[in-house]
């Protein structure tokens, strides 16, 4: 239960959220829960490094009211993205990095509902958003850069932006614009100066015999989930954020943990990690896919449910 504080003024009661019971000796911490309530709960300046994938706007149907990417407009998916992540910035370290996975939308031109996908149940929306004030049919929203600019005026130092090809990207049956193969990654940061391990993430050169920095263009194949009906966060695209962003022992934040790709690469870099997430189906796939890594590396029990 809440604790109760009263307000000495007005006599008035309010709500205290109490601090979640996180066990920082085990590796793996799941929040199950709405993140815009799970992140006030999180003490300050816990985490040295945030990797996180949320969900893109109308694209998928996760069976949950008011969930994230389910919004009318783009202005609100954007709001509500800047506010989750404004908390994200507060339990950052000061000297901690966000790595920030997102992908853009077409918009739908005026189409008001779409099917579900037989083989995809997550992909049909009972209700698709009406076109974006300001934009036409078939156009390309540009929501990475529109999030990456409010999360920039919201105080965030946009630091990179690294472009995600897929060279095994999703055939499109489009005739009119070339297949989409890439996403977006953001780098930002709390402040001008940062942990970045630059000798982490270096990358061979062409003849294999020097090494230069990370470029930003990552090609890192998708990734299918036997256990799920879409595709995941692929680890090789996760491991450089991680490698570069913390040291060993350090803990890492995702509040959209979903099948636990972040987890995953954590327990491999002997890393900690506290992932939130909403929906218990997908915290039980999480826990199959993880329980396999905790066995290996760990003899104890590892994963602490919330």
């Amino acid at each position: 239960m809440p604790r109760i504080a009263r307000t000495i003024q007005n006599e008035v009661a309010e709500p205290v959220q109490d601090e979640l019971d996180l066990n920082f000796d085990i590796p793996v911490n799941i929040v199950i829960g709405d993140v815009r309530k799970c992140l006030s709960q999180l003490p300050e300046q816990t985490f040295r490094c945030c990797v996180t994938s949320p969900p893109y706007w109308g694209l998928r149907d996760y069976g949950a009211e008011n969930q994230i990417g389910s919004e009318i407009t783009v202005e609100a998916y954007i709001n509500d993205l800047t506010a989750v992540f404004r908390e994200v910035r507060r339990v950052l370290t000061d000297d901690g990095t966000f790595w920030l996975n997102i992908g853009d939308s077409y918009t739908s031109g005026n189409r008001t509902w779409r099917g579900p996908d037989k083989k995809n149940p997550a992909r049909g929306m009972s209700y698709r958003a009406p076109t974006p004030n300001g934009l036409k049919s078939k156009d390309l929203i540009g929501i990475p850069w529109k999030l990456a600019f409010a999360l920039q005026q919201d105080g965030w130092y946009l630091r990179s932006d690294i472009i995600w090809n897929k060279p095994n990207c999703q055939p499109e049956s489009v005739k009119d614009r070339p297949t989409r193969s890439h996403e977006y990654v953001f780098l930002l940061t709390k402040s001008e100066k940062y942990f970045y391990n630059w000798e982490a993430v270096r990358e061979p050169t062409k003849n294999q015999k020097q090494y230069r920095s990370k470029r930003t263009v990552w090609d890192v194949n998708t990734e299918p989930f036997s256990a799920a009906h879409f595709a995941v966060f692929p680890p090789g695209l996760v491991e450089p954020c991680i490698l570069a962003g913390t040291e060993p022992g350090d803990v890492v934040l995702d509040p959209f943990f979903g099948s636990g790709t972040v987890g995953l690469v954590c327990l491999r870099t002997k890393r900690k990690c506290v992932g939130v997430e909403l929906k218990t189906e997908y915290v039980q796939l999480a826990q199959e896919r993880l329980r396999p890594e905790t066995d290996l590396f760990l003899p104890r029990a590892a994963i602490n449910v919330i």
